[in-house]
């Protein structure tokens, strides 16, 4: 289990569904330490606060396993006529992770990565602002239904973190994992 690589971002305009929307979902990698404080890293940003950022929701980490189906899904649909690989922070995530997917990640696991501390809170919920950078109109869709949503994490003790760093996971309560999470809120909206 490890860190691939790290990303930020600014917020910036950004066109959703024929309207100009401030969004920090356009995620850039970035080279060496990044430091990494309560509300997340240095040199990101959230645009809308009620649903992304905060104590709780200050680093969001993506499995870089799925980013070949997302590819397929792309080139399904016509949205992209290459091979390309998608690049990490394709999602918005700030950690791309290796060797850790929603299944069998827990909330309240907390993450040691060099001298940085980080407890896992939550999945992340697909928006319009999703689709739009995706470039799929059913992307939130399919987010769902493949339970492929990466998830929240707080930061326990603040430190830095980089590409390469190897996550030691340290078990919490193991009451639910992410997926099951995920589903959970899915099975709320559909009531």
């Amino acid at each position: 289990m490890r860190v691939v690589s790290v990303q930020t971002g600014a917020a910036r305009p950004l066109l959703v569904g024929g309207r100009r929307v401030l969004s920090a979902i356009g995620k850039t990698p970035v080279g060496g330490p990044v430091a990494v404080g309560p509300l997340g890293l240095d040199g990101d940003e959230q645009a809308d606060l009620s649903v992304h950022g905060g104590l709780d929701k200050a680093v969001y980490a993506y499995p870089v396993e799925h980013l070949p189906r997302w590819q397929a899904w792309r080139r399904e649909r016509g949205v992209s006529m290459f091979d390309e690989r998608l690049p990490f922070g394709f999602v918005g995530e700030n950690l791309s992770v290796e060797g850790l997917h929603e299944h069998g990640v827990w909330i309240g696991d907390e993450w040691a990565v060099g001298d940085l501390v980080l407890r896992v809170t939550a999945p992340r919920e697909p928006c319009a602002k999703f689709n739009a950078v995706t470039g799929l109109r059913d992307a939130g869709r399919l987010m769902v239904d493949a339970c492929c949503c990466g998830w929240y994490l707080a930061v326990v003790r603040p430190g830095s973190v980089q590409a390469g760093q190897d996550i030691v996971v340290k078990p919490g309560r193991r009451g639910m994992t992410v997926a099951q999470a995920f589903l959970a809120k899915r099975a709320k909206h559909m009531r």
